[in-house]
């Protein structure tokens, strides 16, 4: 019996018209901003970004930053310290294209025993700073009509925690502003995602007491704490070409400890 020639609506034609699948890094070097660069998640993006070829600048109270990175000072509780850091990152690399908020801090404590101080410092630094470093780079973005943008949320978001009432609110908060951006930002192609990290080798879990670590390890599958350069890899993709059509995803990295988030 012999066989039907393809229709032009048949697979041969489906896949002739298929493009290349796009690369996880950019053919030109991009202008990245990275808050909580000098440590961390942050100091790790910021290094990995800059190593790749991209022109980064690192933001961080201290100012310090990996090598390759531009070092520019500045509190993410202070919006306005936050748009001049903005404004000299684009003095130097041009209009940010990336922007990724990694800057955040957790002071554990019993929400019957959370200071007024303690939770306002969890919110200005984990959600109010991810939104006011957002602001001071997004009219560029939305002029370019293209941008980037990867929040740094966490597991205790969607998980809660003991004692983590201030800092898990932040980061569930952190979520909603990244679906509520994604949303508003899509018709200007202004991509807007957030990686949900569980615990991470970083200063912030140094400080966890030896039983509390081991609590926290029972419920994790992998077993393990990850290194902050495991983070790294989902970050920069989130960054790259290869995810134009992603938009306003929560992506766990968390050893399996938010499985059916």
């Amino acid at each position: 019996m012999a066989l039907k020639a393809p229709t032009p609506n048949g697979p041969a034609a489906v896949s002739s018209r298929l493009d290349p699948v796009k690369p996880l890094a950019s053919d030109e070097p991009r202008a990245v901003v990275v808050t909580g660069a000098s440590g961390g998640i942050g100091a790790a993006v910021a290094g990995a970004m800059a190593a790749q070829g991209d022109l980064v600048a690192g933001i961080s109270r201290s100012g310090t930053a990996p090598e390759g990175v531009l070092g520019l000072s500045a509190d993410v509780t202070d919006p306005q310290a936050l748009k001049e850091a903005a404004e000299a990152a684009a003095q130097a690399h041009g209009p940010a294209q990336v922007l990724i908020a990694a800057a955040g801090a957790s002071r554990d404590a019993l929400a019957a025993r959370t200071p007024p101080q303690v939770w306002q410092q969890a919110l200005e630094t984990n959600l109010t700073g991810s939104f006011a470093i957002v602001r001071a780079v997004l009219p560029a973005m939305m002029r370019a009509r293209s941008g980037r943008i990867i929040l740094v949320s966490s597991v205790i978001a969607a998980r809660g925690g003991v004692g983590l009432a201030a800092y898990g609110a932040a980061k569930a908060g952190v979520e909603g502003l990244t679906r509520s951006l994604a949303r508003e930002l899509a018709p200007r192609a202004i991509t807007v995602n957030a990686v949900a990290p569980g615990f991470v080798e970083t200063d912030m879990t140094a400080s966890l007491p030896q039983p509390a670590r081991e609590a926290y390890l029972e419920q994790i599958p992998l077993g393990r704490f990850a290194e902050p350069q495991e983070v790294v890899g989902p970050i920069i993709f989130l960054a790259s070409p290869g995810a134009s059509y992603i938009t306003g995803t929560i992506l766990g990295v968390d050893g399996g400890m938010g499985m059916g988030r």
